[in-house]
């Protein structure tokens, strides 16, 4: 098959790889569309592996056709349309996804659309629900709003009946933000989002996908009982913390990534997204955010866009 060659990271470089074998409790996919994060990204740069065992060609979102089944699969037969996360190797024209994650893509979702979600939307559900137990009448910072991550939680945030705040860096991603329903867009350039964020009350619940210096503002403005969840680092890996703040106002700093997750751990939220989110995508009551579609072979292209911050929402690579 063609994939995207691991050994010529960090340029994307198309070459030739053996097929994948779809081993027990597996499909074997044929792509026709892979969603693209700043964890490939990153990936490329060397900076983040996959896991042990795991591919090591980039992508963790698919959407394809199921052209094979493993021993054990069941529910899935051969020409399924779906999508789902996988540990890697996206970019290329034949994946393995483990059939706890694959979600059976819509008849009113394109294949890119549906490519768009698997990451973004089992995140933001992970984050603001399971670990963030957003509940209605809260309110919500995200950073970041118009990356992928940052358009599903406000839309996610504002279903759940929490007032959102978000911060950007220009106008054309606030206003896009505002469309997907944020109550407050916060111009990072122009303003302080602390100074923001306590004069609407102090946030509850703070999406941190921006790290660095980030943490210690984002304490300045967290509620008490409040909590950051951290799922990012692009201002790098070293934070100051105010120790004394943190006890006092019994504020909860915790890392979360999803790839890292157990099988179980993420075929459940697999499930809960497929229930709770995948019906209202489908039926437009809430936003895929798909921004931009590539041609596989122009992967390199993309992820320039994505690197320069060009994106509003996701950028997703078709195969012909």
């Amino acid at each position: 098959m063609q994939a995207v060659l691991p050994d010529a990271y960090p340029r994307l470089v198309w070459g030739e790889l053996p097929r994948p074998v779809a081993g027990p409790g597996q499909l074997l996919v044929r792509v026709r569309a892979a969603g693209i994060n700043r964890a490939d990204l990153i990936q490329a740069a060397g900076h983040y592996p996959p896991p042990p065992g795991e591919s090591a060609v980039l992508g963790l979102e698919i959407a394809g056709e199921v052209v094979a089944t493993g021993e054990g699969v069941s529910g899935f037969a051969l020409g399924d349309a779906v999508f789902g996360l996988v540990p890697g190797g996206a970019y290329a024209e034949y994946c393995v996804l483990d059939a706890a994650l694959a979600i059976a893509k819509p008849a009113a979702l394109g294949w890119a659309e549906a490519a768009s979600l698997p990451e973004v939307w089992m995140t933001v559900w992970l984050n603001l629900v399971e670990l963030g137990g957003l509940r209605a009448g809260q309110r919500l910072l995200v950073h970041a709003g118009a990356s992928g991550i940052g358009a599903a939680a406000i839309q996610l945030g504002k279903r759940l009946g929490a007032e959102v705040l978000t911060t950007v860096g220009s106008v054309e991603k606030g206003a896009w933000c505002t469309t997907l329903g944020a109550d407050r867009v916060i111009h990072y350039h122009d303003e302080d989002f602390v100074d923001v964020v306590k004069a609407a009350g102090g946030a509850d619940l703070i999406l941190e996908t921006v790290g660095g210096d980030y943490l210690g503002r984002d304490q300045q403005c967290l509620n008490r009982d409040g909590s950051i969840i951290v799922i990012g680092l692009l201002r790098g890996t070293k934070a100051e913390l105010n120790v004394g703040l943190l006890l006092v106002k019994r504020q909860r700093v915790q890392g979360s990534a999803l790839r890292s997750q157990t099988l179980d751990a993420k075929a459940r939220t697999a499930a809960a997204v497929a229930e709770h989110v995948v019906p209202d995508i489908a039926s437009g009551a809430l936003k895929p955010s798909l921004d931009r579609v590539f041609a596989a072979s122009d992967a390199q292209a993309a992820h320039d866009y994505v690197a320069q911050n060009r994106n509003l929402g996701k950028v997703v690579l078709i195969f012909d």
